[in-house]
């Protein structure tokens, strides 16, 4: 590991300016990710600026009747908060299923979306990936991808995004608020992550030097009747190998408003909107589900060795939709 500087910051006018004056400086939120891809040399930061200080970490109500999270909260407390549990129980089932206790508490908002991929390939450095230096190749696509991409992939990058939390704030249709030495802004989530095209090492829309402050989730009484449903290869912490959020909405067996969202099939949460208009306004019954899921899945492109994602997902849609949908009727 390269020796490195650390300065804690305080507030994020202060965060900006020490990032902004060395390129090599790397912001610093609970390490659970960035930690490792130093030991691996992935990431060789000259300084560390560590963010845990900055008055980000608050859970708040907003004036419309949504929830605006600080980048700064741990991935416990955002999974502990009433509201969170009551008005968005498919997040926290989310972020319960995405890590160790001890990880969640030291993992924060803003670190978890902005985590790297766990491919393989990405973290060894006598193998090429265009994702770690541009041109390079990504051998994944003729050697081990059992548990990558279907969905938005290319020849340039087949890895898949890691975050639980990332997939149901995708179903509810999630901002993050950033700030920059320019000001604020923001991006939904449906925008944040960029498509990999053939340029997988561009992983963000976010502007250069850019800080997450916030996420915010809008109002969406959906959402409460919600869950998040995650597949891995064994039952302690583990990455998926497929997931999905979904809320539902149904009255006198019709399907009135639905949110879909996947995990662990793309390199981004992927939004299920081809199956979501496939459902809304028709019935709740397993065929349907069966029917929405193979309209999103039609666009996916397996590899020799991950199409039984394909079937999966197809399958998980069906049990969670049909859950949610016996749960209403009780």
């Amino acid at each position: 590991m390269r020796e490195f500087g650390y300065q804690r910051a305080h507030d994020v006018p202060g965060a900006l300016a020490v990032l902004g004056a060395d390129p090599e400086a790397r912001a610093l939120g609970g390490g659970t990710n960035l930690v490792d891809l130093m030991k691996a040399g992935v990431e060789r930061p000259a300084l560390l600026v560590d963010l845990r200080d900055l008055p980000l970490d608050r859970i708040e109500a907003t004036d419309d009747g949504g929830l605006r999270i600080g980048a700064t909260v741990s991935n416990s407390d955002l999974a502990a908060h009433p509201e969170v549990r009551r008005r968005y129980p498919a997040l926290t089932q989310a972020v319960l299923a995405g890590a160790s206790g001890q990880l969640r508490n030291m993992a924060t908002v803003g670190g978890n979306l902005l985590q790297r991929t766990r491919c393989g390939y990405f973290t060894d450095l006598s193998k090429p990936c265009n994702k770690r230096t541009p041109g390079s190749g990504c051998p994944a696509v003729e050697g081990e991808h059992r548990n990558h991409a279907i969905l938005g992939a290319s020849a340039h990058c087949v890895a898949v995004h890691p975050s639980d939390m990332g997939v149901a704030l995708a179903a509810f249709d999630a901002v993050v608020s950033y700030e920059t030495a320019d000001g604020p802004g923001e991006v939904p989530l449906a925008e944040f992550y960029l498509p990999v095209g053939d340029t997988p090492h561009q992983e963000t829309a976010l502007p250069p030097g850019a800080l997450i402050t916030a996420v915010t989730l809008p109002p969406a009484p959906v959402a409460a009747h919600s869950r998040y449903r995650k597949v891995r290869e064994r039952a302690s912490y583990a990455f998926a190998i497929g997931s999905a959020a979904a809320a539902l909405d149904v009255r006198d067996g019709v399907v009135h408003d639905v949110r879909l969202a996947f995990g662990a099939v793309a390199s981004r949460p992927w939004r299920a909107r081809e199956a979501e208009r496939v459902l809304t306004g028709g019935p709740a019954t397993a065929e349907a589900f069966a029917t929405a899921a193979d309209a999103e899945l039609a666009a996916a492109q397996a590899l020799p060795d991950n199409g039984y994602k394909v079937t999966l997902m197809r399958n998980l849609v069906v049990a969670l939709l049909t859950e949610l949908t016996e749960e209403a009727g009780r």
